[in-house]
């Protein structure tokens, strides 16, 4: 794994545009021609490499993105596509069928919580919901039905870390897919150098880093990604959830700068959470030492990259919460807002947003607390500046 440079993948791709161009040409065509009734014939039934038939199957654009992001995750191809739950849900119905089950982390995104626990069980697919932390405890809830072990690397919004490692030895001891959804942690973690045989990113978030885009990929095996992508059976082909193809080629300019952002995002977030945990302030971040898997963690990512610019703070309730943060916006901190990735500070209250889905009951339970704000940390070139302002607005409000 320490030889494993994602981001010299990355650089080391080279796509001429159509005329010359050092960006490749966008395909700006829903359907395709031929010269032969054979030719259509062949590339239906896909045996006819490098011609196209129709921009729902694959396009030049999102195969471009497709072999970059293969590329980016050490695997061996990838499937992109329009949401990060466009990429999510196809994977896991491709996986299970009626009758099957899966264990999923108790934390994790809202959406894939409420696909695992509402919707699926319309189609006979069961889910336990586990702390993915505990590895006895995952292994408790495999029973003859279960095909899936469920997680993301660092857990939203909680942070917990999964033991990739672990859980793949788990995985392969019972003969199931681990899938791994790793948006918060690109390049920082390689999953399937740890073992994971599927992963999964939102590419709205760090990957493509603008906030103006929302994508997904599945980057797996080339026999999971042609299931994926067959037009008799496959869940991403009969679901439809294509990519544009002018948002493949957004998000392939900007992954050329992930490593960049990814080195500031990690920077200014370890700053402020050790800085507030100093202060008092209830704090969770895996770069810290007081963080339960911070070994863990540190012992999986890829060093240059840090530990990733996503953090929590507990000012007590929800009413300090909601002021801290409107106040934060007014004071030019950042955006009241869900996501992440961006250039500048996005925060917000997750048991009221991004983790609503989740009953008010689960969410005690699993230590989702009503005064957490998530913050994604952005790119601020004066953090020093930053946590002085954000003190600021809280002694204000006399949480410190």
């Amino acid at each position: 794994m320490k030889n494993f440079k994602p981001a010299n993948n990355i650089q080391d791709l080279q796509y001429f545009g159509e005329f010359g161009g050092v960006n490749p040409s966008i395909s700006d065509s829903s359907t395709y021609t031929f010269l032969s009734a054979k030719t259509m014939f062949d590339t239906f039934e896909g045996n006819a490499e490098g011609c196209y038939l129709y921009s729902r199957h694959s396009s030049p654009s999102n195969l471009y993105l497709d072999k970059a992001m293969a590329t980016m995750e050490g695997t061996e191809a990838a499937n992109v596509s329009a949401s990060g739950m466009g990429a999510i849900t196809p994977t896991l119905l491709q996986l299970c069928n009626q009758g099957d089950h899966i264990v999923s982390s108790r934390t994790i995104y809202g959406g894939t919580y409420a696909f695992l626990k509402n919707f699926t069980p319309k189609f006979g697919i069961k889910t336990t919901f586990v702390d993915i932390t505990k590895i006895e405890i995952v292994e408790a809830a495999i029973t003859r039905e279960t095909k899936v072990i469920y997680c993301e690397t660092v857990s939203n919004p909680l942070l917990e870390v999964a033991d990739i490692a672990s859980l793949s030895i788990l995985a392969k001891k019972y003969n199931l897919t681990l899938v791994v959804d790793n948006t918060f942690s690109p390049l920082s973690v390689s999953p399937a150098l740890l073992g994971a045989d599927i992963v999964i990113h939102s590419l709205t978030k760090y990957i493509n880093g603008s906030s103006d885009t929302v994508g997904g990929v599945t980057c797996a095996s080339r026999e999971f990604i042609d299931s994926l992508k067959n037009v008799n059976n496959g869940a991403s082909m009969l679901l439809g959830p294509t990519m544009d193809s002018f948002r493949s080629a957004s998000v392939m300019k900007n992954l050329r700068t992930l490593h960049i952002r990814m080195k500031q995002h990690s920077y200014n977030a370890h700053y402020l959470a050790e800085r507030f945990e100093k202060d008092g302030i209830i704090t969770v971040y895996p770069g810290l030492k007081s963080h339960p898997s911070h070994q863990i963690y540190k012992n999986m990512i890829n060093p240059d990259y840090g530990f990733g610019g996503m953090m929590t703070l507990d000012v007590g309730n929800l009413d300090k919460a909601n002021e801290l943060m409107e106040l934060m916006q007014t004071e030019n901190l950042g955006y009241l807002a869900v996501s992440l990735g961006f250039y500048k500070t996005l925060f917000s209250a997750p048991g009221t947003s991004t983790s609503s889905e989740i009953p008010l009951e689960e969410q005690i339970e699993m230590g989702l607390t009503d005064g957490l704000i998530r913050f994604s940390i952005g790119l601020d070139d004066d953090i020093e500046r930053t946590y002085q302002s954000m003190k600021s607005c809280m002694k204000t409000l006399s949480i410190l």
